[in-house]
């Protein structure tokens, strides 16, 4: 008896971990946010397909593409949408959450609920700021305070909104996120996009650089997996300016784009030895002289 056929929207809540296994893949390491593979899609040493928990996501790369368990059944398998709903109709539990690989946390990840959004005033947040060399007036301009709930008890952070309306949250304890996940994107109408990986990348560039920033659009990732999503948005630019981390993901995620857009430009030279803007700016000895050093770069480059 043939199975029922699933819809596209159930079919994206399947596991793409277990889907991987189904197809003969395994993960070559995993911790409680994600898991890595050799990729199913091309030949490959090392692990560089990366899958989310929390997204059910996964991102190649080495091909710079990335999707839904969807996507990447008809990738491996060379099918169409309609035979890949067949393939994932059978075997696979559709009840199955991502996130039940992470470990033997509970299964269902609290939800954070937000309460207020506020202008940032607390002296904890503000004692965390100073602690990543952050002025208040700079995290003031991108961020506010966000207070929040989370499994009945109410807390408080900095919050970066995404383009759909979630929020990044972070504190001195905890790196969160409200649904729905997204990149932010700050549109003010230039002709130059610049392209951060977090929200500290973003308030670091502001103080390191801050000419950089105002002539600038921006996007922040706030995750690598979105790449897939916000990449249509760079060919409105006349200039593409990439400050991804200097970690093996960031750097494989700026060499792809690059290798595929040869036009864009990759910015992160100016914090080689640190693994971020926001490590540098903690790190360096005399933050004034590496502020007015890289003004003079801004000035030199129009």
């Amino acid at each position: 008896m043939k199975t029922k056929r699933i819809s596209c929207e159930t079919a994206r809540s399947i596991c793409i971990v277990k889907t991987l296994a189904k197809l003969g893949h395994f993960p070559s390491r995993k911790s409680e946010k994600e898991a890595w593979f050799l990729s199913p899609l091309r030949s490959k040493t090392q692990a560089s397909f990366k899958v989310s928990f929390r997204l059910n996501r996964w991102y190649d790369f080495g091909i710079g593409r990335g999707g839904n368990v969807i996507d990447l059944v008809c990738l491996i398998s060379n099918c169409s949408v309609a035979e890949a709903l067949d393939y994932l109709s059978e075997g696979i539990p559709v009840s199955q959450s991502y996130a039940d690989l992470g470990s033997n946390r509970q299964k269902t990840e609290p939800k954070n609920k937000i309460l207020k959004v506020l202008p940032i005033e607390h002296g904890l947040l503000r004692k965390y700021l100073s602690s990543r060399k952050i002025p208040f007036e700079i995290a003031r301009a991108y961020c506010r305070e966000i207070r929040y709930e989370c499994l009945g008890r109410t807390f408080f952070a900095l919050g970066l909104q995404n383009h759909l309306g979630g929020w990044e949250l972070r504190n001195l304890y905890c790196k969160s996120s409200t649904a729905p996940k997204s990149y932010t994107y700050l549109k003010k109408g230039r002709k130059k996009l610049i392209v951060l990986e977090g929200m500290f990348d973003l308030l670091s560039l502001a103080v390191i650089i801050p000419k950089e920033i105002e002539r600038a659009d921006l996007i922040i990732l706030n995750s690598l997996s979105f790449i897939p999503e916000a990449l249509p948005l760079f060919k409105n630019y006349k200039t593409v300016t990439l400050y991804l981390d200097r970690d093996s993901a960031g750097i494989e995620a700026a060499e792809n784009i690059l290798r595929n857009y040869p036009q864009y430009q990759d910015g992160s030279s100016l914090y080689e030895g640190y693994k971020d803007l926001n490590e540098m700016l903690v790190k360096n000895i005399d933050s004034k002289c590496l502020i007015a050093k890289n003004d003079k770069l801004a000035t030199d480059k129009t």
